[in-house]
């Protein structure tokens, strides 16, 4: 099984700003759907929240430590930990799994990523989260 993250970034590196999406791009959209489509999507509860709604055509995981959490959407999946939901995805169909977020997911799965889809946008952000730093002995 294929992990893929997927992530937009603006020039200093910024993902995101508490619960607010930073940037509206028609084309980063359709880029995302056209990668993750028919594909599990990984997200941390933060994203999640944002999103506020399952992306169609995908399963959607989200990771919590709140043992008590729950999501009124039946599309949704929900884990307490990014190995529990790797192993529910290795023991499915999937060839490939997406990982959009956020920051603490981004690091969590940096380094066990197989892939990592980056898209820059070409203005500074103000944030309070960033996307981590990349090993370049890892990802060259």
């Amino acid at each position: 099984m294929e992990k893929i993250i997927i992530a937009v970034v603006s020039r200093n590196n910024v993902i995101g700003m508490g619960d607010k999406v930073l940037w509206h791009s028609p084309e980063e959209l359709q880029h995302f759907k056209k990668a993750t489509i028919g594909f599990p999507v990984i997200m941390g509860r933060k994203t999640w929240e944002v999103l506020g709604k399952p992306l169609t055509g995908r399963l959607n995981i989200v990771i919590t430590r709140n043992p008590e959490y729950s999501i009124p959407f039946r599309d949704v999946v929900i884990f307490n930990s990014l190995e529990q939901a790797f192993e529910f995805c290795r023991s499915s169909i999937y060839k490939k799994i997406f990982i959009i977020g956020g920051g603490e997911i981004y690091s969590q799965s940096i380094n066990e990523s197989d892939e990592i889809i980056f898209s820059e946008m070409n203005v500074d952000a103000e944030g309070d989260v960033y996307f981590p730093e990349i090993d370049g002995t890892i990802w060259m």
